[in-house]
């Protein structure tokens, strides 16, 4: 199949394009490479994906709508996955236009062109912030979002309306994963897991926000791979709900759309992730307890029912694999 891809050289994106690409689907990726971190890793990123003859890459900004439609009717897709964004819950609290510019304009031209190449499904990556204040826990589908609490969480639930009219008035199958807290090798610097790690092997305290209370739903990166390479294969149709015991299904009920949790529904305390960590590295963090912070939600916790109805699966790799397998990516890369 053809795919394009928004966002290959960040995390998830080039897990999955490499995931695709190994089983031999063709794939254009499509990346600003911008700096809020590293440009360099992410160019690493890239030039593992260009070993594949199967890899085509584009380099423009989201909001370059001609650049991207170009792109697009270049690759005719079959299935377009949109995954660039300006991500990062507090960094939205500094720089808000980033967020307007890349996950709203950004978005809307991703729908455009996609309403021009009519690909058999359309895949948007969401958040688990959008259920923001939400205190019903585990957070399913069905669940109201009306609450959130920073704007990288409202651009993604605009971003998710957004879609949900272009499913309805274009009749473009269209699912918005909801991913919570990913991790895994190649990770982001801004996340927790890096900055730990990086701090630990450096010989500099660590930063544990909440007093250590704190809990998130941890999703490694390869099930969400698994996920979202699942889902592409099972686009919405308009009146035909998943029928299984207890799981109630978010399929519009004007549209070809639907939001899917990728989550496991176990989450893990944070002082429990900051000792997995430990453990892998080998050495005791010191540990610099601070209140919580403007943005942060206390826990995380998916209803992954709906997307083990739809696809058969649900993430389970526990963190004594997941945090050792960063742990000796992050040894290798940085030669720590």
């Amino acid at each position: 199949m053809r795919f394009l891809i928004t966002g290959t050289a960040g995390f998830i994106g080039f897990h999955l394009a490499r995931r695709l690409l190994d089983e031999g689907h063709f794939v254009v990726g499509y990346d600003g490479m911008t700096d809020y971190y590293d440009p360099a890793l992410k160019r690493a990123r890239h030039d593992i994906l260009a070993r594949s003859n199967g890899f085509r890459a584009v380099e423009a900004r989201l909001e370059d709508m001609a650049a991207l439609t170009a792109a697009t009717e270049a690759a005719a897709p079959d299935v377009m996955v949109h995954l660039a964004a300006q991500a990062g819950v507090r960094y939205s609290i500094e720089h808000p236009r980033t967020y307007v510019d890349s996950n709203l304009v950004g978005s809307y031209n991703v729908l455009e062109a996609a309403r021009v190449a009519r690909p058999k499904h359309l895949l948007m990556a969401s958040t688990s912030s959008v259920y923001g204040g939400n205190a019903k826990m585990p957070f399913a589908e069905t669940d109201r979002a009306d609450w959130p609490i920073t704007l990288y969480a409202a651009t993604k639930k605009a971003m998710e309306a957004m879609a949900h009219s272009y499913a309805h008035l274009w009749g473009l199958p269209t699912t918005s994963f909801r991913f919570f807290t990913v991790y895994g090798p190649w990770g982001r610097p801004d996340m927790a897991l890096f900055k730990f790690v990086d701090a630990i092997l450096s010989g500099r305290p660590i930063e544990i926000y909440g007093m250590g209370e704190m809990r998130r739903d941890f999703t490694y990166v390869d099930d969400i791979v698994e996920a979202v390479v699942r889902l592409a294969g099972m686009p919405p149709v308009a009146g035909q709900p998943v029928k299984a015991a207890g799981v109630e299904d978010s399929l519009s009920p004007v549209a070809p759309w639907r939001a899917v949790n990728i989550g496991g529904g176990e989450p893990v305390g944070l002082l429990d992730f900051v000792k997995a960590i430990e453990a892998a590295v080998g050495r005791e963090a010191e540990k610099l307890m601070r209140p919580m912070q403007p943005g942060d939600v206390r826990d995380t916790f998916a209803d992954p029912r709906l997307l083990e109805a739809l696809t058969g699966f649900r993430p389970q790799t526990p963190l004594d694999i997941g945090v050792p397998a960063f742990v000796a990516w992050y040894r290798d890369h940085y030669r720590k």
